[in-house]
């Protein structure tokens, strides 16, 4: 059989590379990361169709991966630092303990992902497709999800201190006991989600909609732009701690 590498359309009608012509790329990219950029060259894979294929554990730090096709691959435990994933397909891929600090995923697709203990620090997820995505254990400080579609996501016990989730959709989302510490969820939709013993002390709420959302035990102290209504709203406030100046109106 002939390995047309490249030239060869793939089912998506995006460029498909073979298995040789792949380890090509991540060798060379290696040898560029090592000397500093003095040898090798920067892996492009933008575009690249790479649905299925097994990336586990390898070094893509700044490599380009943006709009690829990674649908069900294997990215378990990658090295994917500051790595362009901007409008990439992962929908369904395995990120589990990835490493993804700074990395740009703004707009990516990553619908039923796997991101258990993956690291997202400082991430770029602006308008990211994440629904039902398993993200429990995920450190996401200071990431950036403004816009992101997180309806019956898994984030238990993830680190979302100081994150950007204005305007995000979190409805039906799993947020027991995840670190909210000074997180911005202007405009955020919590509608029916569960933040039982979630820590939201200095998160900013205003206009966040908490209809039927379960708060027993969060920790709602020194929140800013909350008001009764919101809360009023929630399905339970079992054992919450609420900002003294909510404590004042009841």
């Amino acid at each position: 059989m002939i390995d047309c590498g490249w030239a060869q359309a793939s089912a998506t009608g995006r460029a498909k590379i073979s298995r040789a012509e792949l380890e090509g790329v991540l060798a060379a990219h290696r040898l560029y990361l090592e000397t500093d950029r003095r040898q090798g060259t920067r892996g492009n894979l933008g575009s690249a169709d790479l649905t299925g294929r097994d990336l586990s554990g390898r070094l893509l730090r700044r490599m380009r991966l943006d709009h690829a096709i990674l649908r069900d691959a294997d990215l378990a435990a990658a090295n994917l630092q500051r790595t362009n994933l901007a409008g990439a397909d992962l929908s369904r891929a395995c990120l589990a303990e990835a490493d993804l600090q700074g990395a740009r995923l703004s707009g990516a697709r990553l619908e039923g992902a796997n991101l258990r203990a993956t690291v997202l620090i400082d991430a770029d997820l602006e308008f990211a497709q994440m629904r039902g995505a398993r993200l429990p254990h995920a450190r996401l400080r200071g990431a950036d999800l403004s816009g992101v579609d997180l309806e019956g996501a898994e984030l238990g016990h993830a680190d979302l201190s100081e994150a950007n989730l204005r305007g995000a959709n979190l409805a039906q989302a799993r947020l027991d006991g995840a670190d909210l510490r000074g997180a911005r969820l202007g405009g955020s939709r919590l509608i029916g989600a569960s933040l039982r013993k979630a820590d939201l002390r200095r998160a900013y709420l205003r206009v966040a909609r908490l209809e039927g959302a379960d708060l027993s035990g969060a920790d709602l102290r020194d929140t800013r732009g909350l008001v009764r209504s919101q809360i009023a709203l929630a399905s339970s406030l079992a054992g919450a701690r609420l900002p003294v100046e909510l404590l004042s109106q009841e």
